[in-house]
């Protein structure tokens, strides 16, 4: 049992037991005196003594202590902790500190000294080695990377317990309608669980790495259809079901533009069968009586029939026209990068092409585009029009834009370049005609004479704007952790290893320092999977208080009521934030502050905080003992942490530097013994003294 106590409480022990000891041999002293003396008038003056002596023993074993505890206890506990810092974690400063406090330990201090030093150099000089061996492997992996966050469908990786241990951006894209995905959440969270886990438990029993399914799944959300592919991943351990990956592709655009055009052409069958009938009947009647004049009440009832079918067909095409676009999507294309494609056709034809017109983006299939013009040019050319020619392009009123490509010679029929328009425009691609690429941008060509002798092929594009600067690119980067993959998971919170626990770490800005009256203006966390913090997957969001926030509270954390105004109240922010923590162990620097803001809004909020709570305060507190300073800034100094000024006082800075603070305490705590969340606790509790148990 005592190997469990503290150094200083042993010696603390130590030193009562010697004062004990010392009574002792006073009070057996005096007795044995006495009982060999026959002079009881000795008694007095002996109990005097004893007790004088006592007294001195008491005050000489106490200042010694005192003197021990000061300048050996505490300086050995000090020094343990700085080496057992720089031991686990990547702080490279000197001890100076330190040993100025241990200097009454002889060559103890700059022995540790020497040690931390030469780790620091061992360690500098092995990260340098790491760092160049693994160089290659970094670019290769940051290449890897890139592509697959740049992949256009939704890419997802879980483990058999349909954890995730991998998304890229377009999964939070096509996922986020349920909250957006984190490492180890569950992918059912965000997708109904039927397709999915029929399509798992059929592949998983073929037992075939190259077997894939298709699915359509839909969203837990907002009910969007996805379709999939998903492949079970190979076996590497024949005791653990596989893992799978899942693709995923949003559809429901798709199906909308489908279910449209269905419904456009029954519209055009339904309003063209009962006029075109009318009319039939009508002429009918006319053809009975073909000697007769017909009377002008069938004049004007076929007259009626012939304009309610005109206006119908008219309507009918224009809106067959707008939405063909949205069957066929195209793609936003520079004009001067099209035209440049464009002239280099025309060069591999030996023509001459010039270009000009404005700055343009255009909606539309590029590759069509110039396959068109070159067919065009090559065409005109054979026919003897011209080998020399202009493109021009102008802006129209509105959102289109038209192509001139412009010749000096004879005009080209109307009915000629209409003949040419269901030609292959490739010998190679048969399927592709002029007529067919002017269908699926929704358009129309003809041709045109121009003043001055020029002729013309006019093609209009319905969608075109103004070049703007681009907008900085919004990042999509792949976010994962293998090991996910292949870790056993544990029932109960108290029994689970530090490092298998998802935390959530946070932090909150308010306005003032009574929780039961003041009110949060900020929150923000961040997720710790697996022993390392998850750097997109971030919660940071201002909160209106709705109520002033002081002037004294602006000057801590920055926040005005102006940049309050239409952030979310602490109903909407609370259940955002209560999704994000869900299942996981929350993390703070003063935790009971925190939680009892939040846990004053619960029936607002619609949900409790009933997770387990971790203190960085206490954490500190059992590695380097309640004597130390535990504030924040404390902290971070002592673990080589550094805080931003711009960030201090922020919720999401000192966020950031909290899961820091808080990676670098878990192997000092594992190093201790405490390996699991229990362990943990139990050691936390006592000191309580130092803030109250949530747990």
């Amino acid at each position: 049992m005592l190997d469990r106590l503290s150094l200083r409480l042993r010696i603390l022990l130590f030193f009562v037991a010697l004062a004990l000891g010392a009574f002792a041999a006073i009070a057996l002293g005096g007795w044995l005196v006495l009982s060999r003396l026959d002079m009881p008038d000795l008694l007095g003056p002996m109990v005097q003594a004893g007790l004088l002596g006592g007294f001195l023993i008491l005050f000489l074993v106490t200042g010694v202590w005192y003197l021990f505890d000061a300048n050996v206890a505490r300086a050995i506990d000090t020094l343990a902790n700085a080496i057992r810092t720089r031991a686990q974690t990547d702080v490279n400063d000197d001890i100076a500190t330190e040993r100025e406090r241990a200097k009454y330990l002889g060559d103890l201090a700059p022995a540790a000294a020497a040690i931390t030093k030469s780790l620091a150099a061992t360690r500098s000089a092995l990260a340098e080695s790491v760092a160049r061996e693994t160089s290659r492997l970094s670019a290769e992996k940051s290449r890897l990377e890139k592509l697959l966050a740049d992949v256009p469908v939704a890419v997802v990786l879980c483990n058999a317990d349909y954890q995730l241990a991998f998304y890229n951006g377009q999964a939070v894209t096509v996922l986020g309608a349920g909250g957006a995905p984190g490492l180890d959440r569950n992918l059912l969270d965000y997708l109904r669980e039927g397709p999915v886990r029929h399509a798992y438990e059929r592949l998983s029993k073929l037992n075939d790495p190259e077997a894939a399914s298709d699915l359509i799944c839909a969203t837990t959300g907002s009910g969007r259809l996805l379709q999939g592919r998903m492949r079970v991943l190979r076996r590497t351990d024949a005791t653990r079901r596989p893992g799978f990956v899942l693709t995923l592709r949003d559809v429901t655009a798709d199906l909308a533009a489908h279910a449209s055009r269905e419904a456009l052409l029954a519209e055009v069958f339904d309003r063209v069968r009962r006029p075109a009938a009318n009319l039939q009947t009508v002429i009918g009647v006319m053809s009975e009586n073909a000697d007769a004049d017909p009377s002008e009440e069938l004049s004007r009832a076929m007259l009626s029939e012939i304009q309610t079918l005109s206006a119908a067909i008219t309507e009918l095409g224009a809106r067959y026209d707008a939405g063909r676009s949205d069957w066929r999507p195209q793609g936003q294309i520079r004009a001067g990068d099209l035209m440049d494609g464009i002239s280099a056709q025309f060069d591999a034809l030996g023509l001459s092409l010039d270009t000009e017109g404005p700055d343009l983006m255009l909606t539309c299939d590029g590759f069509e585009l110039a396959l068109f013009f070159r067919w065009l040019g090559e065409k005109l050319s054979d026919a003897g029009h011209a080998r020399a020619f202009r493109l021009r392009l102008a802006e129209e009123t509105g959102p289109g834009a038209v192509f001139d490509l412009l010749w000096q010679g004879t005009p080209l029929p109307v009915g000629e370049f209409d003949a040419w328009l269901v030609e292959p425009l490739d010998a190679d691609i048969p399927d592709l005609t002029p007529r067919a690429v002017l269908n699926a941008h929704a358009t129309e060509s003809w041709t045109e004479t121009q003043p001055d002798g020029w002729a013309s092929v006019r093609l209009p594009i319905p969608n075109a704007r103004r070049a703007t600067r681009r907008p900085a690119p919004i990042e999509r980067e792949v976010v994962y952790d293998f090991e996910l993959l292949s870790k056993e998971r544990n029932a109960g919170v108290l029994e689970t290893p530090l490092e298998d626990l998802i935390y959530v770490v946070f932090d909150t800005e308010t306005t003032g320092l009574t929780p039961s009256k003041d009110e949060i203006v900020q929150i923000a966390a961040v997720r710790v999977v697996n022993g390392r913090r998850v750097r997109r997957e971030v919660f940071d969001t201002l909160v209106d208080p709705q109520r002033p926030i002081p002037q004294s509270s602006t000057d801590v954390h920055g926040i005005t009521e102006d940049m309050v105004k239409g952030a979310p109240t602490i109903a909407e922010a609370g259940k955002r934030f209560h999704e994000f923590a869900r299942g996981a162990v929350l993390i703070a620097h003063n935790a009971p502050f925190d939680m009892e803001f939040l846990r004053r809004h619960e029936k607002g909020i619609g949900a409790s905080f009933d997770h387990p709570v971790l203190d960085t305060v206490l954490l500190s507190a059992v590695v380097y003992g309640q004597l130390e300073q535990h504030s924040l800034d404390a902290l971070t100094a002592r673990l080589g942490i550094t805080i931003p000024e711009e960030a201090r006082h922020t919720a999401i800075g000192d966020t950031v530097a909290t899961a820091d603070a808080f990676l670098k305490l878990m192997p000092m705590l594992q190093a201790r013994g405490l390996r699991t969340f229990g362990d943990v606790l139990g050691e936390v509790r006592r000191h309580g003294r130092l803030l109250k148990d949530l747990n």
